[in-house]
């Protein structure tokens, strides 16, 4: 969306009162940058390449945050559109509609911006102008916790989706002002595992799978989409630290790609250089490894290297012209965002905050979440549901979960339409009966003791609350809390009334008698500080940027009193979440469940994962968990066990999976009639599942990744290479890419192969003839992957064209997909380098990339023409 561009006018440098050339908005970024950088001191210049950059008064400059994040909305902010996790927009296959959904976040980001600003507050971290967005790493693993914030396990269907996105976010490439700044990361070869990331060394890496693989996306997006940040990973490449890696830096980046913008570090990745990889002595070394490398701004969670910029100068290792072409680069972005300038003369600032949530963004959340539905099993056609069955069953641990739909890296919407909550809306609550059933990993469940404890002569715990972080002075409020507690300060929501929202501290306090000798767990769960004491002992402590629950056994004596303690404070910059419960854990069992459920025939199953369990460097572990990565890739064994008691009984069970992850879903296919991937649906993630149960939309989902049978197909974790991993290098898939059912059945014809010419460059025509031969109407996604009939790399074939199309019920229509030359580059070891190379391709295309659902036909590349072939399948 624009706002306010026919009335746009430059104010003069008289009429503003400018003194100096930076301070005028007529010059461009770069001559304005230029004039500002001599004015700073070496200090200021170090301060202006740390990501929380503070104001330098004297010129005017103000803080400037480069941390926010926008993977699927503006995340850790309240009241924002939640849309669905990106491996279920990719899903869609529909980057048109991705490009809506970043118009709009970018549209809510800056609104809250200026609305912030406004209300006399400062830019602060995740409040400011440049997104950390989009991740465009490829998921070649299923056991990566982050693979859910990533566009899938394909190249180009990643390069077409991360476009989307930054066009989408930075806004028309030919407006005055950049609307945000998008960011690609995190360059480069970077997809787990999360608990070696800070040491791993990649050092195996094929320069084929390097140029096929790991980069393309980064090229489109710095070339196509002109990204104005790409972001440098963790881990070495060929024992350099990304974001001191020359050769990715510079040889690649600016002297190939002739990228002119900026390099931000991932957080904590130039002080790794010392503290885990060992490649630096000292903060001194490793800023001056970083900014010789070609890292523009750091981000860190405590303790600058970039600080020491001026002693690096002072020691002859950098110099202060080093240090200024960085300046360029950071100031010029911050003129081309008008963070300088008069907020009237910057279109984006006039967005009003009215936009966001409003309908027409909530409309996109909901579009997106049921273009992302993909459904993979549907024996004896059991679905679509029908919504005048007498009863149906909705259990299992995410029917009834809202944090789930949100996935990671979220903002909290105002609000969240749940699975169950969507199938109510359609058959009424009365017909509806609901059972959590299981947690989702946890073969037990737990009786609580809390109401057992006693703190001041009251049953349940003593809360005391400061209005400080460090438990100074006599506490603000004092209260009994009767009950386990889930306290936030999502939505603007107190801990307690009058307690403040940031820079509070609180303990929690209570003595447990025990009642038998016997073996307990304390069920706990915190963002901020947490540390759990028992008769004054630690037996539990972290700081923590994400709630994780976690599991701490603990034995207690009969007749022992214990004294329970909590201590927790919020984070700087983190939203306040606390939960607690303790008490003893039992055996699940599953024969009261099937007996409340005597009548009902139907039962839907939500379950799968969260990102409880999947996600970025997690620190708590459970079985099949480690770090947010997976050591397995089944299904949870309770929800197996569900999921079979139930089949056992003889219902029809229809198995709702959302994970941000493929899961090995083969017992699943025996005890279940249908299976819905889900993923993380967003705030209208509920509503999309209960239109496609009940019909009310036609699935069109299509897999972005593979799903496989069993861990036994998947080389090690570590191993980055691509031999045997996704599509495009192995076949024997449970679930292949691009796989995704419908209510109504497509036959796909020959193709007809031609040419056209585009500013005088030949590209190859497919003219593919689609027909909906069923009693719906559909959408249908045609696919095209292309092989180098040569090729001896093991490469089976690679997406290089796809097109949904939608017809009625007996329609038909031809799809055509053009492939430019450029569709039939390869790297070749000969030359060294990605280039189209004469000879025969393989053009495969169909409905999915298993061989089965794909017809073939041959065609002849040479030095100047793309010529069709009759010969194929």
């Amino acid at each position: 969306m624009q706002y306010g561009w026919a009335g746009f006018l430059l104010l003069s440098i008289a009429a503003t009162g400018q003194q100096y050339r930076y301070q005028n908005p007529a010059l461009k970024p770069n001559e304005r940058a230029a004039d500002l950088i001599p004015r700073l001191t070496l200090e200021e210049k170090a301060i202006l390449m740390m990501d929380e950059s503070d104001a330098i008064p004297r010129l005017g400059i103000k803080r400037f945050s480069w941390w926010s994040e926008a993977l699927h909305g503006l995340a850790n902010n309240d009241s924002v559109t939640v849309f669905p996790e990106p491996i279920g927009m990719a899903a869609s296959f529909d980057d048109s509609l991705v490009y809506q959904i970043f118009d709009a976040a970018s549209d809510e980001t800056r609104a809250k911006y200026h609305h912030a600003l406004r209300n006399g507050k400062t830019s602060k971290r995740f409040l400011g102008l440049s997104v950390w967005t989009p991740n465009i790493n490829i998921f070649r693993d299923p056991r990566w916790g982050r693979g859910q914030e990533t566009y899938g396990e394909d190249p180009y269907l990643t390069s077409r989706m991360g476009v989307a996105v930054v066009k989408g976010l930075q806004g028309p490439a030919d407006a005055k002002y950049r609307k945000l700044l998008a960011c690609a990361k995190h360059f480069a070869v970077h997809s787990g595992p999360e608990w070696s990331r800070h040491e791993l060394n990649l050092n195996n890496v094929s320069p084929r799978d390097l140029w096929d693989t790991y980069l393309p996306a980064f090229k489109s997006l710095v070339q196509e989409a002109e990204v104005r940040q790409v972001m440098c990973a963790y881990q070495r490449l060929d024992d350099e630290p990304c974001c001191g890696n020359s050769r990715l830096l510079q040889t690649i980046l600016r002297e190939q790609w002739k990228f002119p913008y900026l390099v931000v570090s991932d957080c904590g990745a130039i002080t790794d250089f010392y503290s885990s990889h060992k490649v630096s002595s000292n903060a001194v070394q490793a800023a001056s490894k970083g900014v010789l490398a070609g890292t523009d701004v750091e981000c860190v969670w405590e303790g600058y290297a970039f600080a020491n910029i001026p002693d690096a100068v002072a020691r002859g290792l950098i110099t202060v012209a080093e240090v200024d072409k960085h300046l360029m680069r950071i100031l010029a972005a911050r003129f081309e965002l008008g963070d300088m300038d008069d907020d009237a003369l910057v279109p984006w600032a006039a967005i009003p905050i009215s936009v966001v949530n409003n309908e027409a963004h909530r409309q996109l959340a909901l579009q997106m979440a049921q273009k992302s539905m993909t459904l993979l099993q549907n024996k004896q056609e059991v679905l679509p549901l029908s919504k005048s069955a007498s009863t149906i069953a909705v259990i299992g641990p995410n029917a009834d979960n809202a944090p789930m739909l949100w996935g990671n890296y979220n903002g909290t919407p105002i609000r969240t339409i749940t699975i169950l909550q969507g199938i109510r809306s359609k058959m009424g609550a009365g017909k509806v009966i609901y059972d959590k059933a299981c947690d989702l990993v946890e073969n037990k469940v737990t009786q609580s003791y809390f109401s057992e404890s006693v703190a001041a002569g009251k049953t349940g715990f003593k809360a005391s609350y400061w209005n400080n972080r460090d438990f100074a002075g006599k506490p603000l409020i004092t209260q009994q809390l009767s009950h386990s507690f889930k306290l936030t300060t999502a939505g603007q929501h107190e801990f307690a009334s009058g307690v403040p929202l940031e820079a509070f501290s609180a303990t929690y306090e209570a003595v447990y008698t025990a009642l038998r000798t016997e073996d307990i767990v304390f069920k706990c769960g915190a963002t901020g500080y947490f540390e759990l004491f028992i008769n004054d002992s630690s037996i539990a402590k972290y700081h923590n940027w994400r709630t994780l629950p976690s599991r701490i056994p603990y034995s207690v004596e009969k007749g022992k009193q214990y004294r329970i303690e909590i201590r927790y404070a919020q984070l700087n910059n983190w939203q306040a979440n606390l939960e607690f419960d303790f008490g003893k854990e039992v055996d699940i069992d599953f024969s009261a469940l099937i007996n409340r459920l005597k009548g009902v025939k139907t039962v839907v199953f939500a379950g799968g994962l969260s990102t409880l369990l999947e996600g970025e460097e997690m620190p708590v572990s459970y079985p099949g968990f480690k770090g947010g990565d997976r050591t397995d890739i089944e299904l949870p064994e309770v929800q197996r066990n569900c999921l079979r008691a139930l089949k056992a009984a003889g219902k029809t069970v229809i198995f709702v999976n959302c994970s941000g992850s493929a899961i090995a879903l083969g017992p699943e296919t025996e005890s279940c009639d249908a299976i819905l991937q889900a993923w993380y649906g967003g705030e209208s993630g509920g509503q999309a599942v209960a239109d496609v149960l009940f019909g009310d939309y036609n699935p069109s989902g299509k897999l972005p990744i593979t799903f496989y049978r069993s861990l036994s197909q998947l080389p090690d974790f570590e191993d980055y290479s691509m031999k045997g991993r996704t599509y495009r290098f192995m076949s024997d898939a449970l679930f292949p890419f691009g796989f995704g059912m419908s209510y109504t059945h497509f036959s796909i014809g020959e193709a007809r192969v031609g040419s056209w010419a585009s500013n005088n460059h030949r590209s190859l025509a497919l003219t593919i003839p689609v027909v909906n031969k069923g009693k719906r109407s559909g959408s249908e996604l045609i696919q095209v992957y292309i092989r180098k009939e040569s090729d001896t790399s093991g490469l089976l074939k690679t997406l290089r064209g796809f097109k949904k199309v939608t017809l009625g019920a007996g329609a038909s229509m031809e799809a055509n997909i053009q492939l430019p030359r450029e569709a039939f580059a390869f790297y070749d070891t000969a030359l060294r380098e990605v280039a189209v190379i004469p000879g025969t391709y393989e053009l495969w295309y169909g409905n999915s990339s298993a061989e089965k659902d794909l017809r073939m036909i041959k065609v002849m590349v040479t030095d100047t023409a793309i010529i069709g072939s009759t010969a194929g399948r």
